[in-house]
């Protein structure tokens, strides 16, 4: 076979070996458009709404690749449906095309629950849609903090920030409700335990301000209140001689001064038993 080749002279062979390429040529450009699918040309058909399976047997029966590009959650919408298509519906694109895919997740993600406290309602309504949250119901207490979020409530109860909690929860909020308009003696907390003086304030719409510990005290909970600011009694003198009740509003706040060890109780001006 090589002494054929050899015995040629050596035009002979470049000619030959140029005519061989050119042929190669020739039969490359000639099956290109077969390879690419060159002049054919499809609709796409439209899929968004409907299951993933479905959309990908539909598109593979008109001849498109399938590749899922991405997966979200939207709760508005059935699960596992295709939310978005590349190309879009209706678009005429070459036979054999990849057609790109994002479907709607199974499961929504979780997020964490922030802490909202002290925010306004409109602050706290934009950072849960920037997580993908929900505003449920508003409720008001009253409160100094005016149009302000005092508690974040999940199902009715509070819900602790960091707590994980899937996208689309609702959550509902308690504001503040500014001063109240009734005027009512500042009870005497001296001598009850801070969870004592919770569960009262509590029923009567007025709130704890500042805790203050004196001297080292490892339950809190269950430490005294030695001290009150509003105190009970104002300086002034009544017509009778005696100290003036003090007054306070509901909304208002009271700073407490607590200690490890209780103080004497004046019984004549506590607060009355829930």
């Amino acid at each position: 076979m090589f002494k054929f080749i050899t015995n040629k002279p050596l035009w002979v062979n470049i000619l030959a070996g140029f005519g061989l390429v050119v042929i190669l040529l020739l039969l490359f450009f000639a099956s290109l458009s077969w390879l690419t699918g060159f002049g054919k040309y499809e609709k796409v058909p439209m899929v968004t709404g409907q299951n993933y399976m479905a959309a990908i047997k539909m598109l593979e029966d008109k001849g498109f690749e399938v590749a899922i590009q991405d997966s979200i959650y939207i709760d508005s919408i059935a699960k596992q449906a295709v939310i978005r298509q590349i190309p879009e519906a209706d678009a005429t694109v070459k036979a054999g095309r990849t057609i790109y895919l994002t479907i709607n997740r199974t499961i929504p993600p979780q997020v964490e629950m922030p802490n909202l406290a002290g925010f306004s309602i409109k602050s706290a309504e934009m950072y849960l849609q920037s997580l993908g949250l929900k505003l449920g119901e508003v409720s008001f207490k009253p409160d100094i903090a005016r149009n302000s979020v005092l508690e974040q409530l999940f199902n009715g109860d509070p819900i602790k920030p960091g707590t994980k909690i899937p996208i689309g929860t609702i959550i509902s909020f308690v504001l503040g409700s500014g001063v109240g308009g009734g005027e009512m003696e500042v009870p005497n907390l001296v001598g009850m335990t801070l969870n004592e003086v919770r569960n009262y304030l509590s029923t009567i719409s007025v709130s704890i301000g500042s805790i203050i510990a004196l001297g080292t005290i490892i339950d809190s909970a269950n430490a005294f209140v030695i001290r009150q600011t509003p105190d009970m009694l104002t300086d002034s003198l009544g017509a009778s001689g005696l100290r003036v009740p003090n007054k306070i509003k509901q909304g208002q706040v009271m700073d407490i001064y607590l200690s490890s060890t209780a103080p004497e109780r004046d019984s004549t001006h506590m607060p009355p038993k829930n």
